[in-house]
């Protein structure tokens, strides 16, 4: 079976509230609500991955060092199995927008499971939620 290796974050504003983003229509999992990130391509970082991945969807730059390692899910899908290292960032510039037609929401940690995630996010909430 395939591995994808896919980085993602948990933007943390100073009321601890944590970004997500929906997927949009014409996406697999299209509906579903995620930590920003993407696939990490070959001869990247998860950390330079997240780096132009929060450029390209968000319009904000970070920095590998605003990026703390706080956990990682591993789950199988039909036709290839995620690796998602989760990272959490503090810090960065500019305000977060939608550069993909994603919907964004900032939402308290005790309310992430309100939100409809993938399969492979969801055992990432209870350890978000005790972090924060």
């Amino acid at each position: 079976m395939k591995v994808v290796l896919v980085s993602a974050v948990a933007l943390i504003d100073r009321d601890n509230r944590v970004l997500l983003a929906q997927r949009p229509k014409g996406k697999s999992m299209a509906g579903l609500w995620e930590f920003p990130g993407g696939k990490v391509e070959p001869g990247e970082t998860p950390e330079h991955a997240l780096i132009r991945e929060l450029q390209e969807e968000l319009g904000i730059d970070t920095w590998s060092s605003c990026l703390a390692p706080l956990t990682f899910a591993s789950h199988s899908y039909e036709s290839f199995h995620l690796l998602m290292p989760l990272f959490a960032c503090r810090k960065w510039d500019g305000i977060p927008q939608s550069k993909e037609g994603q919907s964004l929401k900032w939402v308290a940690a005790s309310q992430l499971r309100d939100y409809p995630m993938p399969e492979a996010d969801i055992p990432l909430i209870p350890i978000l939620r005790d972090w924060l």
